[in-house]
């Protein structure tokens, strides 16, 4: 493939599956590290800050540090700064991500007397019960813009596939009539964001990830080359099935030295 000075990588289901290290993982991204390559870590998880992602990362051995991580939360934070500045956010989302989310104004779920200017959809978990959608539907209703953090219909943890909440974001696009604002993968301004860190150009970049069509398709529909692991959420049938094709499918992220010709 052609030389490649900086690497985009998805997190969950790329390097790590329940935040433990896939066969190979940390070897290959030290690799990375020692060839001089720039790396983001870009992901949609919605359940950790930049910084307790990077301490769990670092004590698995990942040469990271949280000003190599963006994530998805911070990436809505920009977004609600630039387009919605001031406005008061109703959280929908399962973890405390709050010092990611820095500037805006979260209203507590039980104020029922202040109609959010934007209800805010991030990852889902036991959170996401009846009670809360139909809050959120209301709001909505009520004029307030939803912004998505992602679009991801389910991840892979240990105990198999779980489902996400972009399986519960279709629901309340359809019932409010509306479409979601998204901050995350696949939004092209995240791709933009991460390259504008490195101070990389999109085609001297490579993304790495397990989503074909958040990860992979959308990096390359950025100007980036896609590689598709078959780890994580990778299913047959969603290769088969997708809107387009990676440039390069891999077994794990082990192999991506060798697809970058490192080590030669």
């Amino acid at each position: 493939m052609a030389y490649a000075r900086s690497l985009l990588i998805d997190i969950d289901g790329v390097l790590t599956v329940s935040w433990r290290p896939l066969p190979g993982a940390v070897e290959a991204l030290r690799a990375v590290r020692d060839a001089g390559l720039g790396v983001v870590l870009l992901t949609n998880t919605t359940s950790r800050t930049r910084a307790s992602i990077a301490g769990t990362l670092a004590a698995a051995g990942f040469p990271v540090t949280a000003g190599d991580i963006l994530t998805a939360p911070a990436a809505t934070a920009a977004h609600l700064a630039a387009r919605l500045p001031g406005a008061r956010c109703s959280l929908l989302n399962s973890g405390d991500i709050a010092e990611d989310l820095a500037g805006v104004t979260v209203l507590d779920p039980a104020d029922s007397a202040t109609v959010p200017d934007a209800v805010v959809v991030g990852g889902a978990g036991p959170e996401f019960d009846y009670a809360a959608l139909n809050r959120a539907f209301g709001h909505l209703r009520r004029g307030a813009r939803l912004v998505a953090m992602h679009r991801n219909l389910y991840w892979r943890t240990d105990r198999g596939l779980q489902l996400d909440s972009g399986a519960f974001l279709l629901g309340l696009e359809a019932a409010a009539r509306t479409e979601a604002e998204v901050t995350g993968k696949p939004a092209r301004a995240f791709f933009e964001a991460a390259l504008a860190h490195l101070g990389a150009r999109a085609e001297e970049t490579v993304m790495v990830g397990d989503d074909v069509e958040s990860d992979v398709l959308a990096a390359q529909w950025a100007g980036v080359t896609g590689v598709l692991v078959r780890t994580g959420k990778y299913l047959p049938e969603t290769l088969r099935d997708a809107s387009g094709r990676p440039d390069h499918v891999v077994d794990s992220f082990a192999d991506v030295p060798a697809l970058l010709g490192l080590g030669r």
